[in-house]
């Protein structure tokens, strides 16, 4: 997942006009002849990678699992679905809020640095650090109504997909 992410995060930090702008491909190869295979090329910020999806899917699952659990399942079929709608919309959304501060960090270190010639952020936590001394608290949770528009209503739809699909499966197999 994240030489994808190095790879997009470059194009989209690319201030080129379209037509100019190099294919996936090409960035790849760019970004393998310059910074190599390793942390500081196509597997740079690969610790916010990985805390960010870990956080996420830790809380999102976490969260679901127990939650169903908890609230009783409801007879009428409608009333079911809206039932594991609704804690699949509060799992991607909770998830999206605490995981944030990885996804800032692996933007900034993924992203083009302030300085060109020097690396400003680095690691994760020191990028988090660094953006809560220099910017505030609030820095670190920028982007995420976009974020929770995305993940709160796909968390639920993916939930629902999981739960309708291995149900199906179940009585079918």
């Amino acid at each position: 997942v994240n030489p994808f992410e190095v790879v997009k995060v470059g194009l989209q930090a690319n201030r080129d006009s379209f037509k100019e702008q190099p294919s996936a491909f090409a960035q790849a190869r760019r970004i393998i002849q310059a910074d190599g295979w390793g942390l500081r090329g196509l597997n740079k910020g690969l610790t916010s990678t990985l805390g960010r999806h870990g956080v996420f899917n830790m809380i999102y699952f976490g969260f679901y699992f127990n939650v169903k659990d908890a609230v009783p399942p409801s007879p009428d079929a409608t009333l079911e679905f809206l039932r594991k709608f609704t804690i699949g919309l509060l799992s991607g959304t909770i998830s999206s809020c605490v995981n944030i501060p990885f996804d800032v960090a692996k933007s900034r270190i993924q992203g083009p640095q302030p300085q060109p010639g020097q690396i400003k952020y680095r690691t994760c936590l020191q990028t988090m650090a660094l953006v809560h001394r220099e910017e505030g608290f609030l820095a670190l949770y920028k982007g995420l109504v976009p974020k929770i528009m995305r993940l709160g209503p796909g968390g639920a739809v993916m939930l629902l997909v999981y739960e309708y699909m291995s149900g199906w499966l179940q009585r079918h197999w």
